[in-house]
């Protein structure tokens, strides 16, 4: 199963409709990544292609080819972008070539063996600055039931997931909690009431009044010292 995503996932489209309403998040999402993403980028696991619209008026990129292993979500991010590269299938599909960057968001902890598919991304990084841009949930202590329906294998520690990267040989650039507000709602929301899907009004009103003055806090003053998601930058390096 290496390089294959968890086929325990139950959740239906990954609750797709509700996290669409997340519009600022996935713009501040990008735009801790823009200083590198640039020339030759590969996205692994581009969903429906949510954030693949975005990468795609993203002038700096040169050349973007999208994977994504399901199916279902090949075929309605085609229909949404037509003349769009993509690739349906897992790394061990991406086209034989070395890339500027490769992005990486939630999807890692869907792989059983993470470092070996840490590895694979490495291989694939151009020699010369070739960088990672990953985004993973954060903190086991979080771990709920809809983690499990997403088929996540894990939520990671900083310390971990340092770990994970240095031994796949990368350099960590940065890596840093992000999103406490999120933490705090996942653990009420997912943790401890048990919810198993996504509000849509909810996600909606998360994104509009409170992720916003959070996020710009955290940017301000100091990385939280927790958070619904880690955020790494890590660059290759080369034997």
């Amino acid at each position: 199963m290496n390089g294959i995503p968890n086929e325990a996932a139950q959740t239906e489209d990954f609750e797709f409709a509700a996290l669409s309403e997340a519009k600022n998040y996935r713009h501040a999402l990008l735009a801790e990544y823009s200083g590198h993403l640039r020339g030759t980028v590969l996205e692994v696991g581009a969903g429906i292609g949510q954030l693949t619209g975005l990468l795609l008026k993203n002038d700096a990129i040169g050349k973007l080819v999208s994977i994504e292993p399901d199916a279902r979500f090949c075929a309605r991010l085609r229909q949404a972008f037509p003349s769009h590269t993509l690739v349906q299938g897992t790394i061990l599909n991406a086209p034989e070539e070395r890339w500027d960057a490769i992005l990486n968001i939630n999807v890692l902890e869907h792989i059983p063996d993470d470092r070996l598919e840490l590895e694979r991304y490495r291989r694939l990084l151009a020699p010369a600055g070739g960088t990672l841009c990953l985004f993973v949930p954060a903190r086991p202590e979080i771990y709920a039931p809809i983690d499990r329906d997403f088929g996540h294998f894990r939520r990671y520690t900083r310390a971990g997931l340092r770990a994970r990267l240095q031994q796949a040989g990368f350099e960590v650039l940065k890596l840093r909690y992000y999103n406490i507000a999120g933490y705090f709602a996942w653990w009420l929301n997912f943790r401890l009431l048990r919810r198993r899907h996504f509000s849509s009004e909810a996600v909606r009103i998360f994104d509009r009044l409170i992720f916003p003055p959070v996020h710009g806090i955290e940017r301000a003053l100091c990385p939280p010292p927790v958070g619904q998601s880690l955020l790494a930058v890590a660059r290759a390096k080369h034997d």
